[in-house]
């Protein structure tokens, strides 16, 4: 039993003091060090700073894709990239009112539907002040119920409506338009029609682009009303299923019966496309997942340079400490000894290096949430630490093997005769 303590007692002994050693060198040439350090340094500020911000954009992106609603399904036209149909013109792919009529007689696992048409952009204009190519959107008042958004002021869209020159506006298209906070029975010029604000909606930053941007704004209209502000509008539909357990059968059925109501034959592909949060969702996994790949193997080359500064300098300290690895070896330092110390010597070097490069990489952190509201949410998650020291313990290990093998095979009488 006493024989069994003694070996790992030997080992942890012989790493301490390779450590000890190691240290000693690095701060007796402090310069080299930091300069053969530069690139892990580099490499793993990058690898770090890269990992947060895609970690950042993702929560930002699929926070806001969850608020959409777990159970709700898209619809919308589209046109097939291959086969005859990839050739059809927009006009022959839109939706017809008809066709979405009987949604919910011909689908048990979605609960409710809205149309929603969108108008066109238009010039917005209240008194003097006046906003360009504002997204004018027909929704009923079911979309309320689907897309969960809150009104900040006045009341939501009702069925008495419907038809009728009333309009939703966001909170930052009032302030641009210099309306009261309060603005409920004001009237603004949309294109060549005067409409009444019964309410201003909460802004939603769009998830997949558009909503985002700092000048674009939006404003809610009656669908009916739309139909009729624009001769041919392009028609979409919002719907729920009844629980997220069914979104998969509530998205089957609508598959069948928009073919059915589209005359699409067998074998023929779709014309139209049905997809739920969870599917935009796993759409951005993967293209995380790849984003993070590419970036990954592009930040690992300076890693692989700062594995060759490391070999390269560990070469030059084994040819300055040629006598010293002599005298060692004279006086019974087994090869065992000479290689750990010097592996252990090359894997400080970069877990000193990995050390800083966190560093680094945490200050571009900061400096990337502070630029761009997007990545407002960046931070370095723990694995992404424990992933860029395992980084630099493995480039330690790997480019360190070579001059401590080397070390470890010195002849210690050549040695101790080395000038």
């Amino acid at each position: 039993m006493r024989g069994l303590l003694i070996v790992p007692l030997m080992f942890i002994r012989l790493v301490y003091q390779s450590v000890y050693l190691a240290l000693g060198q690095i701060w007796a040439n402090k310069t080299r060090s930091i300069l053969t350090t530069i690139g892990i340094v580099i490499g793993v500020a990058s690898v770090t700073a890269v990992i947060a911000a895609l970690t950042g954009l993702k929560m930002k992106v699929l926070g806001e894709m969850e608020s959409f609603g777990s159970n709700t399904i898209y619809v919308y036209p589209y046109r097939p990239n291959t086969g005859p149909k990839s050739r059809l013109s927009w006009w022959q792919i839109r939706f017809k009112e008809k066709e979405l009529e009987h949604i919910l007689d011909y689908c048990p696992s979605v609960e409710r539907y809205s149309y929603i048409c969108w108008a066109g952009e238009y010039q917005v204009k209240y008194g003097e002040n006046s906003v360009q190519n504002v997204s004018v959107q027909g929704v009923e008042p079911v979309w309320h119920t689907i897309d969960n958004r809150s009104i900040v002021t006045g009341r939501e869209l009702s069925d008495m409506d419907e038809g009728q020159a009333v309009c939703l506006i966001e909170p930052q298209l009032r302030d641009k338009l210099g309306l009261d906070k309060e603005c409920e029975g004001e009237s603004i010029r949309i294109g060549p029609r005067v409409f009444r604000v019964i309410g201003v909606i909460e802004r939603r930053e769009s998830a997949f682009g558009g909503g985002g941007g700092e000048e674009y704004y939006e404003i809610y209209i009656p669908f009916k009303t739309g139909i009729k502000l624009r001769q041919w509008p392009w028609i979409q539909a919002i719907a729920a299923s009844r629980s997220t357990a069914v979104s998969d059968d509530a998205v089957a059925e609508l598959e069948f019966f928009l073919r059915r109501t589209r005359n699409i034959k067998p074998g023929e592909p779709d014309t139209f496309k049905v997809e739920t949060i969870h599917s935009y969702i796993e759409k951005f996994n993967n293209i995380a997942i790849i984003v993070t790949l590419v970036a990954g193997g592009i930040v690992g080359i300076s890693l692989l340079v700062g594995g060759v500064g490391i070999m390269n300098i560990m070469l030059v300290s084994i040819s300055e400490r040629t006598k010293e690895i002599g005298l060692r070896k004279a006086v019974g330092a087994k090869r065992s000894a000479i290689l750990t110390q010097f592996l252990v010597e090359a894997v400080i070097l970069c877990f000193v290096g990995g050390l800083v490069g966190v560093g680094v990489g945490k200050l571009l952190t900061l400096a990337i949430a502070s630029m761009n509201p997007m990545l407002s949410q960046t931070y370095i998650p723990a694995w992404a630490i424990a992933l860029s020291f395992g980084f630099a313990g493995v480039v330690g290990i790997v480019f360190g093997m070579f001059p401590a093998i080397k070390a470890a095979r010195l002849d210690p009488i050549e040695s101790l005769r080395h000038e």
